[in-house]
């Protein structure tokens, strides 16, 4: 059983199963701040939390060599300040579903920098075909879901969010290939805090926000936020770092976070149920998933 929960496939649908919840809290918290300052917010209380969780936190951090903090500055700019600064400017210029599609790409995008960055994870064809087939499920549940309508911001969003994907995956591939000597909880919670602080001070020439005390309900989104990147990023990082992980096959389990998103919906909101459309691209998603881990288990037995 501790095998099981250990493994990699296992803690990645958790950490996909873990981004897929905090939908309904962004709303709660945008109602009551500005974009950048609520993720600033939430990643610096993240790295925060995660401090308790380090064994012997003060000697690793003793321990960090110049080359180590250079890296944990990168993924903080990467993972944190630009990742979720383009994301949060991007979905503002695009209708719902085309913002799904395109976030619902990063897989995509994922398996194109570690075959540039990477000796170790080239693509194949067969790859390249179900990371593809992924990325039409995620693109069967987004139109099902959600209306398209055309406007002149489109363009700008498209390459607001294709750079957010770019900026993501050059962040995984940095963490898989340079961050394999820091603990993943001293890497996921100094990026996070950096990152964090770093959103916080962006937002306010920006965006000017509200420094006063807000509802009960925002405070409560927010530790939910907070917790959840927490965990999932710690998570994440972690399995980046692990040996013979490859950023292209973990990335793909990135492709069941819209089907937990919607089951989410069809259980918490009332006016939310189970349609055909949404089912047949879960039905394709499941199945890029399992033609992935064909391709590993036949990989693995030939090597």
């Amino acid at each position: 059983m501790h095998k099981f929960i250990n493994s990699t496939n296992f803690l990645a649908i958790v950490a996909c199963l873990l981004w897929a919840t905090p939908f309904a809290a962004i709303k709660i918290g945008l109602q009551y701040t500005t974009p950048l300052n609520f993720a600033g917010v939430r990643f610096f209380i993240s790295g925060l939390l995660i401090m308790p969780f380090i064994p012997q936190f003060r000697v690793k951090i003793k321990n960090l060599k110049k080359p180590h903090i250079i890296i944990i500055l990168k993924i903080a700019i990467l993972q944190t300040t630009l990742l979720y600064g383009l994301f949060y400017t991007g979905v503002n210029y695009l209708p719902g579903a085309l913002g799904a599609m395109l976030i619902g790409a990063q897989p995509l995008f994922a398996s194109v920098m570690a075959h540039i960055l990477m000796k170790n994870d080239k693509m194949t064809w067969n790859k390249v075909g179900v990371v593809i087939l992924g990325f039409i499920g995620v693109c069967i549940i987004s139109l099902g879901r959600a209306d398209f309508v055309l406007t002149s911001t489109i363009p700008i969003g498209v390459a607001i969010l294709v750079l957010n994907n770019i900026v993501g995956s050059t962040g995984n591939v940095i963490v898989a290939r340079d961050g394999k000597d820091i603990p993943p909880r001293v890497l996921s919670s100094l990026s996070m805090l950096i990152g964090g602080a770093a959103l916080m001070l962006v937002s306010i020439p920006l965006e000017s926000p509200d420094w006063s005390v807000k509802p009960t309900e925002y405070y409560v989104s927010l530790a939910w936020l907070s917790a959840v990147s927490a965990t999932s990023i710690t998570i994440w990082f972690g399995l980046l770092g692990r040996k013979g992980v490859k950023v292209s096959n973990l990335n793909v389990w990135k492709f069941i976070i819209p089907i937990f998103g919607a089951i989410f919906s069809w259980l918490l909101l009332p006016n939310e149920s189970p349609d055909t459309v949404s089912i047949i691209g879960m039905g394709v998603i499941v199945i890029s998933l399992y033609l992935l881990n064909s391709i590993n288990r036949r990989a693995a037995a030939k090597g």
